[in-house]
């Protein structure tokens, strides 16, 4: 489906985060050229639970989508599709007359699903489902989210036996409510999200019978599969680019893993958001882990086959920075911590392992819990801040190390990005911890730039993969300078304050 690029001069994305709902508009070198934002609430009922209002993510959606078309001064016949891209897991069960969520959408980060999560291993323990999914049984993943709100809100199971109500991820509640909602809206996951429910089969990218039935979810509240790039529906709803083809959806980090251009096997990225995600391309195959990581789907570009990856998720990293900023009060704005932690020359013998919701890749130990270790009367605030920045780097290099013993390919240079990239402190000192260089994009918007480059393939608004690699430029790079000894014994320090972390749930 060809377009006219005299008349369609941008694609819009829709990055729909944990935190916050973007709606930016690419052009054909992949520059932004406006992007508007809007955040909504985190909801904690309880210790270790975290809700969104759906409801709130689809009016901010729409706020956003509107404010660019008007900060830009384009019209939607300007725009050749629209891509979604969102935080993965986050769970959402709606009413498909009404439009209604039964429940508030459930966070990736929440850890109430434990005890399922337990009772579903059985004797077989996390890794039952492992062969077929490429991911152990953990809080993390949307199909028991899903089985908890049926468990747990009045006549859900029944409703969902009826066909009464739908399931999915983030991507779907938009894609559904941006294509018509009860009037007609398509019910759409594409294989990067469905990847990540426990509930798809990794190897025939299809909805499997028997994980589904073992989970506990009525197949019927399932979206329909799709590739990651493909024209999926018009969009049809008041302040979502009506009348503009829906041409691609990714999960957060496989959109900024395609931004980046890791479009061969061994190429990866990592990006430091609310928390880190290291994506590793492995091809056409699967790679399982022998070393914590999990095995999901990379993206899949219309009849092609999909592109796997090996993938280290790190639960908290910016969303740490938040905390120092709103539980604390240590700074006032989350830039702030970087002026903080460079008054400090270390890190005074400070370690903070921020496990509140447990420890994911690569040591999925639900039982952690976050810790300060090493303190002194000689540490103060801006140990703390450093040790804040620091513990995103010791957690990536963890990941880093796994990866290379399950791929068997030695890191060269790490491609960043996310919004903690602009932190210079922060970079310089993962390229020490890792002893490579750090390299970070002139375009850092590499998430919503991924499922805008996904959704102009449809189109034809970009021809090939090969576009992509054109476009990424680099933007800036920083090298190692500290000596291995010191390397080495800051490591180990972080090891010892991680097991400090266990067993505290």
């Amino acid at each position: 489906m060809p377009t006219d690029s005299r008349s369609h001069r941008y694609v819009a994305a829709i990055d729909q985060g944990t935190t916050s709902t973007r709606a930016i508009l690419f052009d054909h070198r992949g520059q932004a050229v406006a992007s508007e934002q809007v955040e909504h609430r985190q909801i904690f009922p309880r210790a270790g639970w975290v809700e969104h209002d759906p409801m709130e993510i689809w009016r901010n959606t729409r706020r956003v989508s509107a404010s660019v078309l008007a900060s830009a001064q384009v019209t939607t016949g300007e725009i050749a599709a629209c891509g979604i891209t969102n935080q993965r897991e986050t769970t959402v069960v709606w009413d498909r007359t009404t439009g209604e969520p039964v429940y508030h959408a459930i966070v990736w980060q929440d850890t109430r699903t434990a005890e399922l999560c337990e009772e579903l291993g059985g004797g077989e323990g996390p890794d039952r489902f492992r062969a077929k999914t490429g991911l152990p049984l953990s809080t993390y993943f949307a199909g028991p989210k899903a089985r908890w709100i049926l468990d747990h809100v009045d006549g859900a199971r029944e409703r969902a036996e009826r066909g009464d109500l739908a399931f999915g991820t983030i991507d779907s509640w938009l894609a559904w409510n941006m294509t018509g909602g009860v009037d007609g809206g398509k019910h759409l996951t594409d294989v990067t999200n469905a990847s990540r429910t426990l509930l798809m089969n990794l190897h025939t990218l299809d909805w499997d019978p028997e994980l589904c039935d073992a989970i506990g979810i009525p197949m019927s509240m399932l979206p329909q599969i799709t590739s990651s790039s493909a024209v999926l529906a018009s969009l049809r709803t008041r302040g979502s680019f009506p009348d503009v083809p829906l041409g691609g959806i990714l999960g957060d980090q496989q959109a900024a893993t395609f931004g980046q251009a890791c479009l061969s096997p061994g190429e990866a990225k990592n990006t430091y958001g609310t928390g880190n995600f290291l994506l590793l391309n492995t091809g056409t195959e699967p790679v399982f882990s022998d070393h914590g990581l999990l095995t999901t789907v990379c993206y899949r570009l219309g009849d092609e086959p999909a592109r796997y990856a090996l993938e280290g998720s790190i639960a908290v990293t910016g969303s740490l920075v938040q905390w120092l900023r709103d539980n604390l009060g240590l700074i006032g704005r989350a830039a702030d911590v970087e002026a903080l932690a460079a008054q400090a020359e270390d890190n005074g013998g400070v370690y903070f392992v921020p496990a509140f919701s447990g420890l994911f890749a690569p040591r999925w130990r639900p039982d952690a819990r976050g810790v300060i270790v090493g303190l002194t009367r000689f540490a103060d605030k801006r140990h703390i801040a450093r040790a804040v920045l620091e513990a995103s780097a010791y957690q990536t290099r963890e990941v880093i190390e796994a990866m290379e013993a399950d791929s068997g390919v030695a890191l060269t240079t790490l491609k960043v990005d996310g919004g903690m990239v602009m932190n210079d402190l922060l970079m310089q000192f993962q390229s020490d911890v890792l002893g490579v260089p750090v390299v970070r994009p002139q375009v850092t918007e590499t998430t919503a730039l991924g499922a805008a480059y996904a959704a102009g393939l449809a189109v034809g608004f970009w021809e090939s993969p090969e576009d992509i690699r054109t476009n990424w430029a680099e933007g800036k790079r920083w090298t190692p300078t500290m000596p291995d000894d010191e390397r080495e014994r800051l490591f180990a320090g972080w090891n010892r304050a991680v097991t400090h972390s266990f067993d505290l749930a």
